[in-house]
């Protein structure tokens, strides 16, 4: 088979941007020319148009354009005609794309395409109860709507998406996000910072960055020499329009925590496996995901993670089991949590090798590439009945 995927973002140098989707889109990619299928990504709103190979893979960088009117127009049908042009010529049999602000809405690619449930603007102004911009979504409906298929990394988002849109739900094939496991090996988990614990995301408020500033407050309540690493770029906050999130944290973080918090920044994808296995603990209080890649992946280097309890989490953690779920908004419950795990090595260690025997079964990117290749394979034979 030859398959392409659209996403805006990649994990390699040439690319402007990199975050979870980019990760899933390498990771598949990656399984599935190894295991003999041939692989094309098209980047697009890139800096400059090029054409590189990477790991097998095919990368198309399509430059970002801008039009005297209708921009979001007229550059979808330079991608559509683009894409259409390679489909022809390299005789792609089936093209993915992700859900965010409808890309392919008022485009007509010469392949079935199937949309991935990465997340939608409409799932995420659902999830924090937030309106929409009416235009963002037109397109994701259209765009869902000129779809022969999708998957969803979990049952949750799918189940959410299919609500929102109206989708046809036996069109939703929920296949989990995968890690190529043989990166993700950590052969000294007994070697880390004690009480140190990792956040990993952008700072906005649906990461529950907010409430990991007054649970943090009550972790150093208790535990004074506690320290908080935070890894991801700073963003406004909608609901009081300030320009920094970190700042909203800076002004709940009391005196003492505020000296006990480290912000990094943005960090190279390659360097943030070295933080994670730093980390005692690492936290993702969020209200709103599909899966959570950055979960998993604490979770393989064997790192004891304390969740959000929302939807998706649950299929990825088994609470008490190989990591630990509370709600974001239990100050008190998601503070002793993190807490216990300070306070006991025994216990962080055995959830540690617990989360990691989890990923192998749930979430090796080897048995999930080819849960996508019958799909693929399914998909073009129904587009051709």
């Amino acid at each position: 088979m030859h398959i392409a995927f659209l996403t805006s973002e990649y994990p390699h140098p040439k690319v402007s941007q990199a975050a979870g989707i980019g990760t899933s889109i390498k990771n598949l990619a990656i399984a599935l020319v190894k295991k003999g299928e041939k692989v094309t990504v098209f980047i697009y709103h890139q800096n400059t148009s090029e054409i590189i190979v990477d790991q097998g893979i095919k990368i198309h960088l399509i430059e970002e354009k801008n039009y005297k009117f209708l921009t979001w127009y007229y550059y979808r049908k330079h991608l559509q005609s683009y894409i259409n042009a390679v489909i022809r010529k390299e005789k792609i049999q089936i093209i993915e794309a992700p859900d965010w602000t409808g890309i392919t809405a008022f485009m007509k690619v010469k392949a079935p395409l199937i949309i991935r449930l990465h997340g939608s603007d409409a799932y995420f102004c659902n999830l924090a109860k937030r309106r929409q911009k009416f235009k963002n979504f037109v397109f994701e409906k259209l765009a869902l709507q000129s779809a022969s298929a999708y998957i969803s990394p979990t049952i949750f988002a799918g189940q959410k998406t299919a609500k929102i849109f109206g989708l046809n739900r036996n069109k939703i094939k929920t296949i989990h996000n995968g890690l190529q496991l043989d990166y993700f090996n950590n052969h000294t988990p007994e070697i880390y910072e004690s009480k140190t614990l990792l956040f990993v995301g952008t700072l906005i408020r649906k990461k529950g960055v907010l409430k990991l500033a007054e649970i943090f407050n009550r972790i150093v309540e208790r535990a004074p020499n506690a320290k908080l690493k935070l890894i991801g770029g700073d963003s406004p906050d909608i609901k009081t329009g300030q320009p920094s999130t970190f700042a909203l944290m800076q002004s709940i973080f009391s005196d003492q925590a505020k000296q006990n918090v480290e912000y990094l920044g943005k960090v190279p994808y390659s360097d943030v496996k070295a933080h994670i296995k730093k980390a005692h603990v690492c936290t993702f209080p969020s209200f709103a995901e599909t899966l959570g890649m950055v979960t998993i992946e604490s979770m393989a280097l064997q790192k004891p993670v304390v969740n959000t309890n929302i939807g998706w989490a649950q299929e990825l953690i088994d609470d008490g089991v190989n990591g630990f779920l509370v709600h974001p908004s239990d100050i008190e419950a998601y503070s002793k949590t993190i807490l216990r795990l300070f306070k006991d090595s025994e216990l962080s260690a055995t959830i540690g090798r617990a989360a990691r025997k989890k990923t192998e079964l749930s979430f090796d990117i080897n048995c999930i590439a080819d849960k996508n290749i019958t799909f693929y394979k399914s998909v073009i034979l129904e587009d051709k009945a």
